[in-house]
C-alpha cells in the first residue's frame, strides 16, 4: 500500500514500505518511490522481483506504465535494481545510474542490448528534467557504494538519501516518521559503522545537504525524518558518526585460524 509523502494535485510522491515481505528473517526490509509531475514519473530504487507487481499497480492510477520516464538507482545492489529488466519488458523508460555500474546492468537484463536506456550519472551529479519539474541526483560516494547518488526533489522538498539513514526496523515501523531521533540511533547505528565507508564523507556530504531547502529526509531502509529538527538533529548525527575506515584495525585483517 503506497504512504503518499506529497501532493499538491500535479506533482505527487509514493512511499511503499511494505512491498517486500520481511517477516522472514533473512529478507531485508526495503522502500520504494514513485515520483509523478505532470503525467511524467520516475521509479526511486524500484528493488527487485518482489516489488514490481505493487509498484506497478499503483503508477497506472497515474499514467500507463508504457509511459514511465526513468528509473533512478542510487546504486547497483539487488534490493535497488534486480526488477530492471520486467521494467524495460513493461515501459520505454530509461534508468539512469552512476556511470561506475552503468557496465554492470546489462546482467540484470536477458541479454539484449540496452546500451541506449542505460544512461550514466557523472560523478559531479545531474539535473534531470521530469515533467515540468525536476530531480537533482546528489553525489553520495561511498555512502555506501563507490559510485552512489542520492536524488533531492526540489518541489516536494523531499531527499531520497538511499542507505544513508538506514534504520533496521519491521515494515510497519518503517511506514511511520520519526518520532524520537535519540530513541531511533540505535535502529541506525551498526548499519552505519559497517556499512558507510568513512566519518570524511559525511562531513561532506552534511556540508552539502544543508544547503537545500528540506522538509523530508527518506532512507532506503527504515523510517523517514520529517521537519527541520529532525533533518537538522539526523544531518549532525551523519557529520559525527565514526564508521567503515574509521574504525578497522589490524585485528580485523588476520589469516583465519
Amino acid at each position: 500500500m503506497a504512504v503518499e509523502l506529497y501532493n499538491d494535485g500535479k506533482h505527487i510522491v509514493h512511499a511503499f514500505y511494505d512491498l517486500v515481505d520481511d517477516t522472514a528473517s533473512d529478507v531485508v526490509q526495503s522502500n520504494q518511490f514513485l515520483v509523478v509531475d505532470h503525467g511524467h514519473g520516475a521509479l526511486i530504487d524500484p528493488g527487485g522481483n518482489m516489488t514490481y507487481t505493487g509498484l506497478l499497480m499503483d503508477m497506472q492510477k497515474y499514467f500507463s506504465s508504457k509511459d514511465l520516464d526513468y528509473i533512478l538507482a542510487s546504486h547497483a545492489d539487488p534490493d535497488i535494481i534486480a526488477s530492471l529488466n520486467k521494467w524495460f519488458i513493461a515501459s520505454n523508460c530509461k534508468v539512469m545510474i552512476s556511470s561506475l555500474w552503468a557496465r554492470f546492468l546489462p546482467h540484470f537484463t536477458s541479454g539484449r542490448d540496452i546500451s541506449e536506456r542505460i544512461l550514466s550519472i557523472p560523478d559531479q551529479g545531474a539535473r534531470i528534467r521530469l515533467g515540468q519539474s525536476q530531480i537533482i541526483a546528489l553525489p553520495a560516494h561511498f555512502m555506501h557504494a563507490e559510485g552512489n547518488f542520492q536524488f533531492y526533489d526540489p518541489v516536494a522538498k523531499i531527499l531520497f538519501s538511499g542507505d544513508l539513514g538506514t534504520s533496521l526496523v519491521p515494515h510497519e515501523v518503517a511506514a511511520e516518521p520519526v518520532t524520537n531521533f535519540a530513541a531511533h540511533v540505535p535502529y541506525m547505528q551498526a548499519f552505519h559503522r559497517r556499512y558507510i565507508v568513512s566519518r570524511k564523507v559525511c562531513r561532506f556530504w552534511a556540508n552539502m545537504v544543508r544547503q537545500l531547502d528540506i522538509d523530508m529526509i527518506v532512507p532506503q531502509h527504515g523510517a523517514r525524518f520529517v521537519g527541520k529538527q529532525a533533518i537538522n538533529d539526523f544531518i549532525e548525527w551523519v557529520e559525527g558518526i565514526e564508521c567503515g575506515v574509521d574504525l578497522m584495525t589490524q585485528a580485523g585483517y588476520q589469516v583465519p585460524k
